[in-house]
């Protein structure tokens, strides 16, 4: 045998994309680590931070390149459901933290999808080039701010900052990569729960601070499915994090939500100018921009705000009842007599018909394309572009406090709109 070579002179393997992502990852956490351990106020928020040592250890997330160069640690999905036949079943990836599935009994017992989503995660990721407006961000986890920053700029303690734009000249939804174009790691799974954490490092996407962040999706009773968000920082940071899905009750986005029949618990909304942008102003709602009884989203849907459809704030009216939770809004499907009723501790909500779907992303089974207003939204929030009016609910973070929010989504049927919305 030839005498082995010196060390120094040995070949050198090269590293393989996992080996690359994983030290990429470590990089990101030391960095990380170094500066919440510099932080003079970090033993204080560790001894009274609430989340789990294993969400605040959380490894970074690598945004997501292609299935053959991607590391699969974990299982992709998780389908949560009760041991009994009348329960929703609910699948969630941990791409985006995506929900990729909701199934729910109609009046006849027949379980059917209520969602708009893709079953395979490579379907997610290949709706990123689409451009600003058409990015559908199918059930995923909108943040570091779900909606809109102005001018991809804000102030905060005195020092300018300069975000992604991705929307025109403004910032949506996390920016170019945010929490939705990450792979989330999985804390705990059960039959019922799933709790997945991401840590987004300080300078990610233009925010500064390095950020904890946390999701629950669990299913209560076999009825309800409740979102949980937990958050923590070691640098004053924005933070608004939203679920976007997008409801048909009927069919899952086969057809149009035009008559679905909404309500909206509001009386005030947010105008925004032509590029979504709030004014600042805090409007009584009228017309077509009235949802505060029961109507068809279709009824005038092109008499709204710029004309496009439903993409607007609404200041919730209800203060928080003991659990936390305000009444946000409840949508019935007259054919299939699905009801949804959401409650969340947040003061706003974005109502959105899908105004941009143009057909050209198809249904999980083949089917017919989602077109345009093939699903409703019900974002709930701080109001949009917080950064720029300060009588708007702060979605400042800073160190020592712990982001929360929670979301409820229950489900039944009725067979008439009186029974869906309790005036029988």
């Amino acid at each position: 045998a030839p005498p082995a070579l010196p060390l120094s002179q040995a070949p050198q393997a090269t590293p393989t994309p996992r080996e690359l992502a994983l030290e990429h990852q470590r990089a990101q956490r030391d960095t990380c680590d170094a500066r919440a351990q510099s932080h003079s106020q970090r033993k204080a928020s560790e001894s009274s931070n609430p989340l789990p040592q294993a969400v605040r250890r959380a490894p970074l997330a690598p945004a997501y390149t292609s299935p053959t160069s991607h590391a699969k640690m974990q299982r992709e999905r998780y389908t949560l459901k009760h041991a009994t036949s009348t329960s929703i079943e609910v699948t969630v990836l941990t791409y985006g933290a995506t929900i990729s599935s909701v199934k729910a009994p109609d009046r006849r017992g027949s379980l059917g999808e209520c969602v708009l989503g893709f079953d395979e995660e490579t379907s997610y990721a290949a709706t990123w080039p689409r451009g600003d407006a058409t990015c559908p961000y199918f059930g995923c986890a909108a943040g570091r701010v779900a909606n809109r920053v102005a001018n991809a700029a804000f102030s905060l303690d005195g020092k300018d900052y300069k975000v992604k734009a991705n929307n025109g000249a403004h910032h949506l939804h996390g920016g170019g990569v945010g929490f939705d174009k990450k792979r989330w790691a999985v804390v705990e799974a059960t039959d019922t729960a799933l709790t997945l954490a991401l840590r987004s490092p300080d300078g990610e996407e233009g925010y500064p601070g390095c950020v904890d962040a946390r999701i629950t999706y669990s299913l209560p009773t076999p009825t309800s499915l409740k979102i949980e968000y937990a958050a923590t920082t070691d640098a004053a940071t924005p933070l608004n994090l939203t679920n976007h899905s997008y409801w048909n009750l009927e069919d899952g986005g086969a057809t149009d939500v035009l008559g679905h029949v909404v309500r909206v618990n509001a009386d005030l909304y947010t105008p925004a100018d032509d590029e979504s942008i709030p004014t600042g102003e805090i409007r009584k709602c009228a017309g077509a921009m009235d949802l505060s009884k029961p109507k068809a989203l279709g009824d005038n849907i092109y008499d709204t705000d710029q004309g496009k459809g439903y993409d607007h704030n609404y200041v919730l009216r209800e203060t928080p009842g003991a659990d936390g939770l305000r009444t946000v809004a409840t949508a019935w499907a007259p054919k299939s007599g699905r009801v949804m009723r959401v409650r969340s501790t947040e003061p706003g909500v974005q109502v959105y018909t899908g105004n941009y779907l143009d057909g050209s992303l198809r249904r999980r089974d083949g089917g017919p394309a989602y077109a345009r207003h093939a699903g409703v939204c019900f974002e709930c929030q701080k109001f949009p572009d917080a950064v720029h009016q300060a009588h708007f609910p702060s979605i400042i973070l800073r160190p020592g406090e712990t982001y929360a929010q929670t979301t409820v989504h229950d489900f039944g049927t009725a067979a008439s709109n009186a029974a869906a919305f309790g005036e029988e």
